[in-house]
């Protein structure tokens, strides 16, 4: 692999609506999240065998040269598996972002607003600070609250048939 290719595989560079924006790394605590939470949503996938999970960074390509985000994770039903190409071309079932300091306004305004444009079914935002994960669907052509839990309890996605996350396991 050279230095090009090492490059271009961890580049963190999105394009939202029209303009490049390239984010910070993430901390350490911003990854430990990711990392079991995905854990978790592959195992129920893999179990019931209802598609694919993938971690950030990849490409989902929505609209080239317009809008090419990178969610920390995001979920494609088997039926919809054709999109999993070199990159995400198309809408995932389900995206998911993980709020940092100084990424709550373009997790929560901007790029609710470009998943809910592309209709993404469902959009789960993750707050470590104060320990609660949110989960909107699309009613008509609008997200709308399905699911929220904070500190304890549960959150029950509405597109990942039978998945219940507990919010204690995600931000122990």
């Amino acid at each position: 692999m050279n230095a090009a290719t090492i490059e271009r595989d961890l580049d963190l560079t999105e394009i939202i609506n029209g303009e490049e924006i390239m984010g910070p790394s993430p901390f350490t605590r911003h990854q430990r999240i990711i990392g079991i939470l995905h854990d978790i949503i592959h195992q129920h996938i893999k179990l019931k065998k209802l598609g694919e999970v993938y971690l950030s960074p990849l490409d989902v390509i929505f609209e080239e040269g317009f809008n090419r985000l990178q969610p920390d994770i995001l979920f494609i039903r088997k039926e919809n598996l054709s999109i999993a190409q070199d990159w995400i071309r198309g809408v995932p079932d389900m995206v998911c972002e993980v709020i940092s300091s100084g990424s709550y306004e373009m997790d929560t305004e901007i790029k609710k607003a470009i998943y809910e444009k592309y209709r993404v079914p469902e959009y789960w935002i993750v707050m470590p600070e104060p320990q609660t994960i949110e989960i909107l669907t699309l009613v008509g052509d609008k997200y709308k609250l399905h699911s929220v839990a904070a500190f304890e309890g549960f959150v029950t996605s509405k597109v990942i048939e039978g998945l219940q996350v507990s919010v204690n396991e995600i931000f122990e």
